[in-house]
């Protein structure tokens, strides 16, 4: 038998892994993949890729997420440095030993600070998630997934093994090798329903090793650690809530990458993209609803709306995108339709902006997420004015046309009329229909200009070409119209209006979905335990004891009950069973060597009915209290951050209005977190730091600053 190893390289000898699956991208993507060695038709030399893994594949994305992780490490290494100069600087008296670890800060801070901005500018680059196959779609924002580093189950999983199931953890050897398999895939899915696929089968596998592996009373030694993906901060804890809320997080960011890659220039494809941007909400709805206190900030409620309205508005988009796809008929009920459509866009991303310029969400955003923003926002609004101008302007009400249904669109297109006018009144009145056409015209050639002017304030916008011939072109056009309708000697007496607001309207709203792999079935890697219902770790029980079993007049003196794991019911105390140490409720594990934690009563019966005389050997197990005292606080760290959403906040909170009562209330640790209702029992603390003396006595109103805009609070990581 081959050796396994714990990459995802797998040896090929199972049948449920599949040939290299890559990123399929086409031969114009821009992530297609590089020449870099390997063949096309996906095996590489003896091994094969799980489904919707290619680690190998060298595209753009992969290069990004590399690079992403390399930072990461960077950024570590600065922070241990710094909190290593800050320790010494405040253990020594030495004057000059002080100044010389002053000076080292002060370069250590600037690394970090260029550190986080190669960060950000990783965050930003949105070009290489595109499908180039487009030439007039505005890019759209993907999230980057985030990095974790690698755990080994092995010796934890076989010391649990051995010591709460009482089994041979080599036996489960090739299991743990299959988790550890499943789990390094999980770090490099591809852009596609497959990478989806894994995602969800690791996050479905997890909760079931949850219930197998992690007590809610002790911890088992394993240290996971994820990377925020927009500081580049590690995070790391013994619960595994925290692997869980990762990967749902990863699988909400490779939706919004599946989205960014769709053909915008197909009708099918927008629809794939607004289905997946839906989907990504959805999944940071479930991460933000189901894992409270998360210690990462990226994974922190408020961070978590912002993205999710974000996602929204790019929707919101798309769902423009597709009904001005084949093409806007200059009617005058298109128009107005069209105008209602592009002002909801603006107002999507109005409400996106303003969610990421508040406190502390601005201090972590990509500068360049806000301006885009801000930049589209004022973009749509802009095109709602000019349909609205063009309507007025180019359009009489006719005999032929339907007034009741003029009427009827006019109307809805404003909170109130100028100057309070009847809609009917305005459309049958030529000078009317021109001063407001006018000055929705201007309002056009004002936001477009000022859509210009954001873009040009941030150099990674400025750097999007196909972006500024965009706002250029619609700024031409809006220029070209006004030019037509503008008549010097009449309008330098005129007393210009101000164009009112268009109401936002949509055919098609944007709405989170739920997508359905969230609660993907997987079998059990661990099932030869037995039922879940039972053999779990919050369940103790005896090592198992070999009985020996003889019937007296074919009676054995007890019943079965119970499906599987059956139970011994009625047991006889003076039958001979009893006399061996059978007891009353023990779970029957093993029939003449033959395993029947998953047997039902009837086969089991059948195992015990032709017994003889000499008898037979059973193994049973009887339940224990698990009245255990809870274990001292674990050490969770999150690595030089001191304002967690769930480290200063929440803590903040509970002393400020609970000041009373702290001795009196058993409340959960501020660092624990899961599942809502649900007790978590892996506290969590920040690891000492080198302000831990005086961090003691801050005073609970004082805020903390946030990371990374100031330095001088660090952490051992």
């Amino acid at each position: 038998m081959v050796e396994r190893t714990h990459t995802h390289l797998l040896i090929p000898r199972r049948t449920r892994e599949f040939p290299i699956s890559e990123d399929k991208p086409s031969a114009q993507m821009t992530d297609a993949i590089l020449p870099n060695g390997c063949k096309a038709n996906g095996a590489v030399e003896n091994g094969y890729f799980k489904k919707g893994c290619n680690p190998l594949a060298q595209t753009g994305r992969s290069k990004l997420q590399n690079q992403r992780a390399s930072l990461n490490q960077q950024i570590i290494k600065q922070m241990r440095m710094r909190a290593g100069a800050e320790n010494l600087h405040k253990a020594t008296t030495n004057n000059k030993v002080r100044e010389s670890v002053l000076l080292e800060l002060s370069y250590v801070n600037s690394n970090l600070q260029l550190l986080m901005e190669q960060l950000e500018a990783l965050n930003s680059s949105v070009e290489v998630y595109q499908n180039v196959q487009e030439s007039a779609s505005i890019p759209l924002i993907p999230l980057g997934l985030k990095e974790t580093k690698d755990v080994d189950f092995a010796v934890a999983f076989k010391d649990f093994l051995l010591e709460h199931y009482s089994e041979d953890g080599n036996d489960f050897q090739d299991e743990i090798a299959d988790l550890m398999d499943q789990r390094q895939a999980c770090r490099t899915p591809s852009r596609s329903a497959e990478g989806i696929e894994l995602l969800a089968g690791y996050f479905s596998q997890l909760a079931l090793l949850e219930s197998r592996f992690f007590a809610p009373n002790r911890q088992i030694g394993l240290f996971f650690t994820w990377y925020d993906t927009f500081t580049g901060v590690p995070v790391c804890q013994q619960n595994i809530s925290l692997e869980r809320a990762s990967v749902l997080f990863n699988m909400g960011a490779l939706y919004t990458q599946i989205a960014t890659r769709c053909n915008r220039q197909t009708s099918a494809g927008l629809q794939e993209a607004i289905t997946a941007f839906q989907r990504a909400t959805g999944v940071l709805h479930h991460l933000k609803e189901t894992f409270t206190h998360t210690p990462s900030y990226d994974m922190s409620p408020a961070m978590l709306s912002m993205l999710m309205r974000m996602m929204m508005a790019q929707t919101q988009e798309c769902v423009y995108d597709k009904i001005a796809l084949p093409g806007i008929r200059n009617h005058f009920l298109t128009l107005l339709k069209m105008a209602q459509e592009a002002a909801k866009v603006s107002e999507m991303y109005d409400i996106a902006h303003q969610s990421m310029i508040q406190t502390p969400i601005k201090d972590n955003v990509p500068l360049f997420w806000s301006t885009m923003a801000q930049v589209k926002s004022s973009h749509y609004r802009s095109l709602a004015h000019y349909f609205t101008a063009t309507a007025l302007l180019d359009h009489q009400v006719s005999p032929s046309d339907d007034e009741d249904q003029q009427e009827k669109a006019f109307s809805q297109l404003y909170d109130a009329m100028p100057d309070g006018q009847p809609p009917l009144d305005i459309l049958k009145s030529d000078k009317e229909r021109e001063r407001i056409g006018k000055a929705h015209l201007r309002r056009a050639v004002l936001e477009h200009e000022e859509a210009l002017r954001i873009l040009r304030l941030c150099g990674e916008l400025r750097r999007l070409d196909m972006l500024n011939e965009i706002l250029q072109a619609t700024h031409r056009r809006s220029l070209a119209k006004s030019a037509l309708t503008e008549d010097e000697e009449t309008d330098q007496f005129t007393d210009y209006m101000e164009a009112p607001d268009i109401n936002s309207k949509t055919e098609q709203r944007a709405e989170m979905e739920l997508p359905g792999s969230t609660k993907v079935k997987v079998a059990d890697l661990f099932h030869r335990l037995g039922p879940l219902s039972v053999f779990s770790a919050k369940q103790r029980w005896t090592a198992p004891r070999t009985l020996r079993l003889r019937p007296e007049d074919r009676d054995l003196g007890f019943t079965l009950k119970g499906e599987a794991p059956v139970q011994i019911q009625s047991l006889d105390p003076l039958c001979p069973g009893a006399a061996e140490g059978l007891r009353e409720g023990d779970y029957l594990v093993a029939v003449a060597g033959v395993d029947c934690r998953w047997m039902s009563v009837t086969e089991v019966m059948g195992l015990l009915r032709d017994v003889d005389e000499s008898g037979v050997d059973i193994s049973v197990v009887s339940v224990m209290d698990n009245s255990l005292p809870l274990p001292p606080k674990s050490a969770t760290y999150c690595g030089g951050l001191p304002k967690t959403y769930s480290m200063i906040c929440l803590a903040f909170d509970d002393e400020e209005k609970h000041p009373k009562s702290r001795k009196v209330a058993k409340k959960m640790s501020f660092l624990s977190w899961g599942l809502k209702n649900r007790h978590k029992s892996a506290s969590t603390l920040s690891l000492p730091t080198g302000d831990s003396a005086s961090s003691t006595t801050l005073p609970w109103h004082r805020a903390s600053p946030a990371f990374p805009s100031s330095y001088h609070d660090s952490a051992l990581y």
